[in-house]
């Protein structure tokens, strides 16, 4: 395969990773409202994501050989600590969603959550934090994050923002800068221990503990959930985070953070569409306002990812 189609190939990762996240997020946020407890939804998805993930790297024999050499990492500290953090992110990224979706929708989330991540990916590209390196923020790369930036504002034309409090717009951005952090830290994981599975098991495993102890914090502070759920969709939040992060860790090699970033937004806004045109939140856009910004999203991913001169790259 040739450099670009290989490129290609894996911006069509990203945008799958960012119809992922929506659908993740739309799984999380009504599994939150179904128990009146977001935290708990989030350390359920986790949970069974993690159980997932290690039935996964027993039977695997790549499971089996990444894991040794991540504890063999840690042991000869050739893997620092802090390559395994990347889970507090996602454990806050899916808390943020049990906590927002059902109130505002997903395609506002997105707008926080976006604006966030992309703004984060250009840092991050520039001072080459990524398994890629230094990834130039070339003039188009800016325009694209501009235009993705621009999109998620469109979100925000109406009312939807005067009817939800300021913190569900906060904490989606917070959450995308983190992510953008992740992606990056989960890629340059892989790399030391030859292994998405593992670097998303180590994903896993971090943001589990993390939110089984805020769970229990929760409950005997506000007692048990009011409901247990009985629609088995809304437990699926876990294996479909297995799938997003593992491709992030993949696709992040050749993509870097940024184009990563601007696939996802792909992704994320075109799915946060369909999600909230059959599926409506209070505070949703309406489905015209949502069209429009994922067209403008689009425009900006097609301007970073194709080259304006043939042999040039970004």
């Amino acid at each position: 395969m040739s450099e670009r189609g290989a490129t290609g190939v894996a911006v069509g990762g990203a945008v799958l990773i960012g119809a992922l996240t929506a659908l993740q997020a739309r799984i999380n946020g009504s599994l939150g409202a179904a128990l009146g407890d977001g935290i708990l939804a989030a350390a359920v998805s986790f949970a069974s994501g993690l159980v997932i993930l290690v039935a996964l790297a027993v039977l695997l024999p790549e499971g089996r050989r990444g894991f040794e050499r991540l504890v063999d990492g840690i042991r000869s500290r050739t893997v620092p600590g802090w390559m395994l953090l990347g889970g507090l992110v996602g454990a806050f990224t899916v808390a943020s969603q049990g906590l927002t979706v059902a109130t505002i929708g997903v395609a506002l989330f997105t707008v926080g959550f976006v604006a966030g991540q992309t703004t984060g990916g250009l840092v991050l590209d520039r001072v080459g934090y990524g398994p890629a390196g230094v990834v130039p923020v070339t003039v188009r790369r800016l325009i694209g994050a501009a235009l993705a930036v621009a999109g998620v504002v469109v979100c925000l034309s109406g009312d939807a923002l005067g009817s939800v409090p300021l913190w569900m717009l906060v904490v989606p951005a917070v959450a995308g800068v983190g992510v953008a952090w992740q992606q990056g830290t989960n890629g340059r994981l892989r790399v030391h221990v030859e292994s998405p599975l593992t670097a998303t098991l180590v994903n896993f495993i971090g943001g589990t503990i993390v939110l089984v102890i805020a769970a229990l914090v929760h409950i005997a502070a506000v007692g048990t959930p009011r409901a247990v759920p009985s629609d088995p969709w809304l437990y699926a939040g876990g294996a479909v985070g297995v799938i997003y992060i593992y491709l992030s860790s993949v696709v992040v090699r050749r993509t870097g953070v940024l184009l990563l970033g601007l696939g996802s937004v792909v992704g994320l806004l075109s799915t946060s569409v369909v999600l909230d045109a059959f599926w409506p939140a209070p505070a949703a856009p309406s489905t015209p306002v949502a069209v429009l910004a994922a067209a403008v999203a689009i425009a900006g991913v097609v301007v970073a990812a194709v080259p304006w001169r043939r042999g040039r790259r970004a």
